[in-house]
């Protein structure tokens, strides 16, 4: 009679290990919705829509430039680059990992831009990884995004 409460135990835990699985792909898809979502804000040139996205506590680690690390500045570093340049953003996640309250997305990037005073465009390829965290009410903020060039 020992088996058969076994059998129970092992059926209930597959159980709760598959329902853990939906919900992380879940809660995949919404990270990934965010990455999408802030792409699109890039491209129309909505800093406050990318900084809405960051917690209150974040880390954006540019590449040769200070970490900013409120919403705030990172809204003031997006809108610099809007201010000088019209913008083009490629980019997703490659690979998105949840973890109960923490999450991460491994991306790639494709940046054109072009100078808004004489024309010149500039355009780079980059990598990425973003760290989330889900909020107390339950929704999902960047709290360190960090990338480097793939150009020597």
């Amino acid at each position: 009679m020992r088996y058969p409460s076994m059998l129970i135990v092992y059926l209930l835990t597959l159980a709760c290990m598959s329902n853990d699985r939906t919900i992380n792909v879940r809660e995949a898809e919404v990270i990934r919705g965010i990455s999408a979502a802030r792409a699109k804000a890039y491209n129309e040139g909505d800093a406050a829509g990318i900084a809405k996205h960051f917690a209150d506590t974040c880390f954006l680690m540019a590449p040769g430039g200070q970490t900013m690390t409120d919403p705030a500045k990172v809204k003031a570093y997006y809108q610099a680059i809007f201010d000088r340049y019209s913008t083009g953003l490629e980019s997703g996640y490659e690979d998105v990992k949840v973890d109960g309250d923490l999450a991460y997305g491994r991306g790639f990037a494709k940046v054109r831009l072009k100078d808004k005073v004489n024309g010149e465009v500039i355009v780079s390829t980059a990598k990425y990884l973003n760290i989330l965290e889900r909020q107390s009410e339950g929704s999902w903020k960047t709290t360190h995004d960090i990338w480097n060039g793939n150009e020597p």
